[in-house]
């Protein structure tokens, strides 16, 4: 006879830990993109067939330098998210971290070279 409950049982085994978490910031960047895609669709295709110095006017314009930094916020930590969810599912061992680190630091380092990209134009 075993003196375990279900719960001492189930310990360990299951999410119970930050699943919620992630969901929640998965459907909060989802539906910021759902706003955001479309207004940088309508900043990029506008600045489509422009010459290089018409290309950095048009993007220094602080609407269009706003709504591009944002959409390449939000989808970049919305892509960290995502691939660490799913390396988390079918990735084990040491390489599950290193693979987690990794896209952390390309997701957040292509952040960085765009908002200093996008600075560099806007001033």
């Amino acid at each position: 006879m075993s003196f375990l409950t279900d719960r001492k049982r189930a310990n360990g085994l299951g999410s119970s830990k930050s699943g919620t978490a992630h969901h929640w910031q998965m459907m909060i960047g989802s539906t910021a993109l759902i706003l955001l895609v479309p207004l940088f669709i309508y900043v990029f295709g506008s600045a489509i067939g422009l010459g290089y110095e018409d290309a950095i006017a048009h993007f220094a314009k602080p609407f269009n330098a706003i709504i591009t930094g944002l959409t390449i916020t939000v989808g970049m930590i919305h892509f960290r998210h995502g691939v660490q969810i799913m390396l988390e599912d079918y990735v084990h061992g040491h390489t599950r971290t290193y693979l987690i680190a990794g896209a952390a630091c390309l997701s957040y380092g292509l952040i960085a070279v765009a908002l200093f990209a996008l600075a560099r134009i806007a001033l």
